[in-house]
């Protein structure tokens, strides 16, 4: 069983920046692909960035390209989300992934393990 746990999230003014991090439990992290979803209030959850196994290939969202950066350091077994230039537009609950392959992709049929997610939260 792999269990995924987001911190990071809390209150921050638009301009500025957060880093959430994604730990994840079990020794089979650095085999999969990861990503970072969100889901704003009434919204459907939406991919915003992914990462494959090495943490060689990153990709992207639109709405976030530029301002948001994926890593992984697999020796921690723990995933990270960048994000700067918040803006308003970016409250969300913000979870992590686990992909069900090493590549990845930005549907969320595509990945099997779900954290809790935790709540990012900018104000105007």
């Amino acid at each position: 069983q792999v269990q995924l746990v987001e911190s990071g999230g809390g209150l921050v003014q638009a301009g500025g920046s957060l880093r959430l991090s994604c730990t994840a439990s079990g020794r089979t992290f650095s085999n999969y692909a990861m990503g970072w979803f969100r889901q704003a209030p009434g919204q459907e959850r939406q991919f915003i960035a992914g990462i494959n196994w090495t943490g060689g290939a990153t990709w992207y969202a639109d709405s976030v390209k530029g301002r948001f950066t994926i890593s992984r350091d697999n020796a921690k077994n723990t995933l990270y989300l960048e994000m700067s230039s918040l803006s308003p537009e970016d409250t969300a609950v913000y979870y992590c992934a686990r992909s069900e392959t090493t590549w990845g992709s930005n549907r969320m049929a595509g990945y099997d393990y779900w954290g809790q997610g935790t709540q990012v939260t900018v104000s105007s």
